[in-house]
């Protein structure tokens, strides 16, 4: 058994600094190649131990500490929301995270979601709190970077300060306990926030040390690999590349991986098995996105690496998708394995539900893990954009459940020729905002079925039959009604409170016209059939609406849609219901 690198994965908002933190440990400038200075592809790179010592230097000596580790492999994830699939594919994998927060910033809506994706899979993440020379009145000095923070002026101390634990406490917010690196008292209970400066140096380092020093204290027992052991991977990216065509950026997370070997890869429907044509490792320090990059052909890759593939039949090959090596005997058993491994996340049932698209496999498990956990029920989900199916699949729903009637698209649109006819489809590239407009629209439109669901209910309400307001004594009778409490509609059942229903108001006027409704201060004549002034009913009298049992239920299910007047009549009328029928209602 040997320690493999751990692989470091770095995370965080668009432009807080990912790519230059590690452009300063690679001594690259891989920033200023990338399209407008934003990362857009996920990357890897090999960080040799000498490099980590030359860059610890002093600090190494200073602090004694000894490596055990051979090193660092680093995944570069970009950190523009259009490309969340990649983060969580890298989140994913990594042992460490380093999630890098601008100072001036704060936490930012892509910082949010790489906390969620790290909280998901239960990843240990630092904080590189980047871009320290940018506070305003900042001073360089070549030392330690407590002794540096030490020697600023005492305003800049009390803005940095400030700002590090405003992130503190949103940090709090969301569960977590963090602390400046030098003040954290228990690494397993404690988030260490290293300030740092891409552009200087600073707290580079720190940084380094923390990590190395958390890698081998709590995690060595899990760098153990078997280097003679089939290899394990997850697919990155899918590149054309000139004289070999389509070929696999992999990292390589366990055992080992030959030329030649046989390759089984996860994809849509049936996995591939092909046999690994040629390995290409990138140079130590090189990323291997980065179109400079020079590759060396190897025979062998151990975890943990980050590598190309070159192999025939990759037609089907889709990003996040797991691979496996095995022996050309094992390919069937392995082939079912990762099938399986597959259909655990592509899911397809009978049960009612929403249906749910994704653009990759990571982003389609993390996608259906949050709605799991939000107890929102998936009918089907897959990878891809929204095809008819997919619509025809929240028709179905929509027979039983209007409210299930949709279709969830995270990093996906409508192919050109589907149109989302009485289906909802909501869709967004941020899976937190997906979610919550999905729960938003639900809400909104739940509210308007129940509230076209009250409207059918009797609803509650109190009134008095005014002295000297008597227009007629029976056949039908019609007084003058005094709207206590609640909202008095045509046709509703009236009881006395002894909780007999004598009547209901057949019509209701107002100022010599016809309402249909009276709410409560409202004086209204209302006709009143099969009841005679005098005998069944008397001036002064108070009326209640006579609810049904089974209305009682339903309006107290949506209690919410009614004024506070009205559950207290409701209260009311409960009372005088169960003085014959005590469990009437319940």
């Amino acid at each position: 058994m040997e320690i493999r690198q751990p692989i470091i994965t770095f995370m965080g908002h668009i432009d807080h600094g990912k790519t230059s933190l590690q452009d300063y440990i690679r001594q690259s400038a891989l920033v200023k190649a990338e399209a407008g200075s934003i990362t857009q592809h996920i990357g890897s790179s090999d960080i040799p131990l000498d490099t980590i010592k030359k860059i610890c230097g002093k600090l190494l000596d200073a602090l004694k500490l000894e490596f055990t580790i051979p090193g660092l492999l680093f995944i570069d994830t970009p950190g523009h929301a259009a490309f969340t699939n990649l983060r969580r594919r890298g989140g994913n994998l990594a042992d460490i995270v380093i999630l890098v927060v601008d100072i001036n910033e704060g936490i930012m809506p892509q910082t949010l979601e790489c906390v969620e994706i790290l909280n998901q899979y239960k990843t240990p993440f630092i904080i590189a709190l980047n871009k320290i020379d940018l506070l305003s009145g900042w001073q360089k000095k070549d030392s330690f970077l407590i002794q540096n923070i030490s020697s600023q002026a005492e305003s800049i101390q009390q803005i940095l300060d400030t700002k590090l634990y405003e992130i503190v406490g949103k940090l709090s917010e969301l569960g977590f306990n963090a602390e400046r690196f030098d003040r954290v008292e228990d690494h397993t209970k404690q988030i260490a926030i290293v300030p740092t400066s891409a552009a200087t140096g600073e707290g580079m380092p720190e940084l380094l040390m923390v990590l190395t020093g958390l890698a081998q204290k709590f995690m060595e027992q899990n760098l153990k690999i078997d280097t003679k052991g089939n290899a394990k991977g997850t697919v990155l990216e899918i590149k054309e590349e000139k004289g070999l065509g389509k070929t696999l950026d992999v990292i390589v997370y366990d055992g080992s991986l030959n030329q030649s070997d046989v390759i089984v890869i996860g994809t849509l429907s049936e996995p591939i098995v092909t046999k690994v044509k040629a390995l290409l490792e990138p140079s130590p320090l090189a990323d291997i996105r980065d179109k400079k990059t020079k590759f060396q052909h190897v025979k062998e890759v151990s975890a943990a690496a980050g590598v190309k593939i070159f192999a025939p039949e990759l037609e089907n090959a889709v990003a996040g998708m797991p691979l496996r090596s095995c022996l050309a005997n094992e390919a069937q058993k392995v082939k079912e394995e990762v099938k399986k491994e597959v259909e655990e996340v592509i899911i397809e049932t009978d049960k009612q539900g929403i249906v749910v698209k994704a653009d990759s496999l990571g982003s389609l498990e993390a996608l259906i893990k949050l709605l799991k956990e939000k107890n929102i029920d998936v009918k089907r989900g897959s990878i891809g954009n929204i095809s008819k199916k997919d619509i025809s699949e929240a028709q179905i729903s929509r027979e039983k459940d209007y409210l299930h009637s949709v279709v969830l698209g995270f990093n996906v649109s409508l192919m050109s020729d589907v149109k989302a006819l009485n289906v909802k489809v909501i869709t967004n590239n941020v899976i937190y905002k997906l979610i919550e407009d999905f729960e938003k629209w639900q809400e909104e439109e739940r509210k308007k079925i129940e509230g076209k669901e009250i409207e059918f209910l009797v609803r509650p309400c109190k009134m008095q039959i005014m002295k000297g307001y008597i227009f007629r004594q029976s056949n039908p009778a019609v007084a003058g009604m005094d709207i206590l409490a609640g909202n008095l509609k045509v046709n509703t059942p009236l009881m006395k409170k002894n909780g007999i229903t004598i009547t209901e108001a057949k019509s209701i006027q107002h100022e010599q016209e016809n309402i249909e409704k009276a709410e409560k201060g409202k004086q209204v004549a209302v006709s009143m059939p099969k009841v005679m002034v005098g005998r069944q009913i008397n001036e002064g009298d108070i009326l209640y609406s006579a609810i049904p049992e089974d209305d009682f239920k339903k309006l107290k299910e949506l209690k919410k849609y009614l004024a506070p007047e009205e559950i207290e009549i409701l209260k009311e009328i409960a009372g005088i219901m169960r003085e014959k029928n005590p469990v009437w209602g319940v």
